[in-house]
């Protein structure tokens, strides 16, 4: 995945739409928690147990990868609005959870 390109996709989609006025990073932000929460409606009344089989629906599974879609979209949107380098800001967490929480240690 280039995450550059991607990002230039979309601010040449909002471009092309005219929408440039309202992709401030807060409008996206509370676009993408709308997004979030349609993810979340998915397995709303679902058991751990069936959250983890969506993918032997095929419909429900596409309707899965449409919503963590919409989400990726907007989070990529707020870091191009923000001046955030995505790819560099995902590496710095993984190393803090790293520290953070550490391997446990196996017990003699």
């Amino acid at each position: 995945m280039d995450i550059a390109t991607l990002q230039k996709r979309l601010r040449a989609f909002a471009a092309e739409r005219n929408w440039q006025p309202y992709q401030t990073p807060k409008n996206l932000a509370m676009a993408m928690v709308v997004e979030a929460a349609e993810l979340v409606e998915i397995f709303q009344w679902l058991t751990p147990e069936e959250s983890q089989q969506l993918q032997s629906d095929p419909a429900k599974h596409q309707h899965l990868g449409e919503e963590i879609a919409d989400v990726m979209l907007y989070l990529l949107q707020i870091a191009d609005h923000s001046g955030v380098d995505l790819e560099a800001a995902l590496e710095r967490k993984l190393a803090l959870n790293a520290i953070k929480h550490p391997v446990p240690q196996a017990t003699q």
